[in-house]
């Protein structure tokens, strides 16, 4: 339900944008509120349910981060009264909230290292914190889209183009993980690992890729291309099909309008004030950054310390949050001592936004590590 009321709220949103009605924007807000308090509403129900705070999985998680976002929008409007933010935010969020659901929403009993008061710290507080950081990324596409020609060729043009064409990507993703789904497609099929044992693997899509030697359980070959068994070859198959249709749907979008995606929107900022964009971009790093230094390093060591008795591992997952930490902080250096503004730290918040969502999606379900079960 609250998916559809932020579905329904982009079309109030855009005509006041368009047409600067209050009407519209009255009722895009409120119905943003609304959802809102759905999810907040659904968060805690399944936490009473589960008897534990429901982000240990990779559809808890991205749910709580969608919601997160969501609630850092209506923040930001409240502060700035910016109904455009909203309208990029927004699909942001179900971009998110529908890449999660695609994941098994079924409760399962939590391993002994998820068993800590400090993993709900720890990923509640790397929620909030990605969330208000991905506002960074709406506003500097925005910011964008508002000062440059997308009608010209250009390194900036086509790199926008290509920041789109990813958003395009995860839609893709999430109609054809629901086209599978809604087919009940499930295939087995079994390999030897790393270690030398054999393992097991299901195959929600079709298996375009599988780890070297893979066979069905009748014993017949399957997939196209083998990968190392070093890699998870199930969920790269994932990526390998969402790349696929969505190329498709953003090759299908250029046909039909003729235009690109960016000559698209474009004409959605023509009142937008491009220093404004700039500040709420560097507002929401300067409060992100902290927080996910916070949540993403010393909470995140508290718990490794409990759960694996070391503060650090080097674990892909913890090196990727390190990254993240110094590129924000690097961000906050140009911004400051630098004196870097408007269309830099534009691309700067988008390639941390990137960041973000390497670090949720390809390395949680690609790169083997502790945070693999994620």
């Amino acid at each position: 339900m609250a998916f559809i009321l932020l579905l329904i709220a982009i079309v109030p949103l855009g005509l006041a944008v368009k047409s600067k009605g209050k009407m519209f924007g009255k009722l895009g807000i409120f119905l943003t509120y609304a959802a809102f308090v759905l999810q907040l509403v659904y968060f805690v129900v399944r936490w009473v349910a589960v008897d534990h705070a429901p982000v240990s999985n990779m559809y808890e998680f991205m749910t709580f981060f969608g919601i997160m976002l969501t609630g850092s929008y209506l923040i930001i409007h409240f502060l700035y009264k910016q109904l455009v933010v909203g309208l990029f935010t927004i699909p942001v969020s179900l971009i998110i909230l529908g890449y999660g659901s695609v994941f098994a929403k079924e409760v399962s009993p939590l391993v002994p290292s998820l068993q800590s008061h400090w993993l709900t710290i720890h990923v509640m507080t790397v929620a909030f914190s990605s969330a208000i950081l991905s506002v960074s990324f709406a506003t500097g596409l925005i910011f964008l889209l508002r000062t440059l020609d997308v009608s010209k060729k250009s390194i900036s043009t086509y790199s926008l183009e290509f920041v789109l064409y990813c958003l395009v990507v995860v839609i893709g993703f999430i109609g054809i993980s629901t086209f599978f789904s809604l087919t009940a497609y499930d295939l087995q099929v079994q390999f030897e690992n790393a270690q030398g044992q054999s393992e097991k693997a299901v195959y929600s899509m079709k298996p375009l890729i599988v780890n070297k030697g893979a066979v069905t359980e009748n014993g017949d070959a399957v997939g196209l291309f083998e990968m190392t068994n070093k890699i998870d070859a199930k969920k790269l198959n994932s990526i390998v099909w969402a790349f696929m249709i969505g190329t498709v749907l953003y090759t299908a979008i250029r046909l039909v309008t003729r235009k690109s995606v960016s000559v698209i929107l474009k004409p959605w900022t023509s009142r937008v004030q491009p220093q404004l964009m700039d500040e709420i971009s560097y507002r929401a790093v300067v409060i992100g950054f902290p927080l996910f230094a916070l949540g993403g390093l010393l909470f995140a060591m508290i718990w490794a310390q409990i759960a694996w008795s070391r503060y650090w591992g080097w674990d892909p997952k913890e090196v990727w949050a390190l990254i993240t930490f110094l590129f924000y902080a690097a961000f906050l250096h140009f911004r400051l001592s630098k004196g870097w503004e408007g269309e830099k730290t534009a691309w700067l918040a988008i390639i941390g936004f990137g960041i973000i969502v390497f670090n949720q999606v390809f390395v949680n379900l690609v790169i083997a590590g502790l945070h693999s079960y994620a």
